[in-house]
Order: C-alpha cells, then sequence, then structure tokens
C-alpha cells in the first residue's frame, strides 16, 4: 500500500506534474509567476483546494456512481471546488490582505482551474481509493507549487537578463516555461 501512495505522490509530483506534463493550470501559472512570494501563495491555496477537493469529491462520487448519476461529476465538483474557493478567499481577505491584494483575479480563477478539476476527476478516473485520492490530491498541489515556485523564480532572475528585444516580457517567459516542461518530461521515463 505504502509503495502505490510513494509512486502516486512521485509521479504527481514529477513525472505527471500537471502544469509541466499535462499542461493543466496554464493560467495561473503564467499569470501569478512574475514573484516568488506571489507564486508560493498561490501554491499554498491550490494545494489546500486540491486536497480538500479530493477529499469531499470522492464520497460524492462514490454516491454518484452508486446511483448511476455519473454525468453529474463535473457540476458536483465544481460547486464544491467553487465552494472552498470561496472559503479560501474569504480567509486571505481576512488572515492575509496582501496576499489577497496580488493574487488579484486569479485568486477566483482557483475555481476554474483545469489542474483542480483533473486532480478529481482523475481520481474517479483512476479508480483511487479514499487514501490515494487525497495522496494525488495534496501531492498534486505540492507539484503545481513546485512549478510555479520554480517558474516564478526563473522569471524574476529574466527581468535582469539580457535578451532580444523581440523575445522581452511574456515571448521570454513562455520560452522558460517550455524549457522547464523539459526538464520534468524527463522524469516520464522513471520507473519505481
Amino acid at each position: 500500500m505504502s509503495s502505490q501512495l510513494f509512486s502516486i505522490a512521485v509521479a504527481a509530483i514529477l513525472a505527471n506534474n500537471l502544469i509541466l506534463s499535462q499542461f493543466l493550470g496554464i493560467c495561473p501559472f503564467m499569470g501569478v509567476s512574475k514573484k516568488v512570494d506571489t507564486a508560493l501563495g498561490m501554491g499554498m491555496a491550490v494545494i489546500f483546494v486540491m486536497g480538500v477537493a479530493a477529499t469531499v469529491c470522492y464520497p460524492i462520487n462514490l454516491f454518484l456512481e452508486a446511483n448511476n448519476l455519473q454525468f453529474m461529476q463535473t457540476v458536483a465538483f465544481i460547486l464544491v471546488i467553487a465552494s472552498l474557493v470561496q472559503f479560501v478567499e474569504m480567509f486571505l481577505q481576512k488572515a492575509m490582505p496582501s496576499l489577497y491584494e496580488a493574487l488579484g483575479v486569479f485568486l477566483p480563477l482557483i475555481t476554474t482551474n483545469c489542474a483542480v478539476m483533473g486532480v478529481v476527476l482523475q481520481n474517479a478516473q483512476n479508480k483511487y481509493n479514499f487514501i490515494e485520492s487525497i495522496t494525488y490530491g495534496l501531492t498534486g498541489g505540492i507539484g503545481f507549487l513546485i512549478a510555479i515556485v520554480l517558474f516564478a523564480s526563473l522569471r524574476e532572475r529574466l527581468e535582469f537578463a539580457e535578451c532580444p528585444k523581440s523575445f522581452e516580457g511574456f515571448p521570454i517567459a513562455l520560452v522558460t516555461a517550455s524549457l522547464l516542461a523539459l526538464v520534468f518530461m524527463g522524469f516520464s521515463g522513471l520507473s519505481i
């Protein structure tokens, strides 16, 4: 059992990273990754939402499957995720107003973040049990955090780097993201 959980964790963090291998959650990845501290805050919020969404959506999915209502999965999962994001948004607004302001419009966009939705749908598709679902949710969030913080740190350094005029700003960010994705694709051959 523990080897299966370890395999799920390593795959979610490295080999099948939601952003850099599956290309889910690109909007916050590109939008919030200009500063490391903002990226860290977004990553922590995504870990929380993914972990709780995986936990809450597991029994909902069991209920839907038991009553032959699988066609309602997407709607049910979106409602759960939207509620969780609303909770995170209210918490950050009260507890950490500077982070709330820094995340701006990208915080409510966690609701439509396909990485969060991808985790709960992949849990259902892979028929993970409760512990495996939580493991995949949390480690998928950790993989998201690692990817966005690495990318933010590279983008901070690129602000002071000399590059051709046509590559300044967003184009060099896209090139950097693609190179980072290539690095993570190297983990796809990893065998556990």
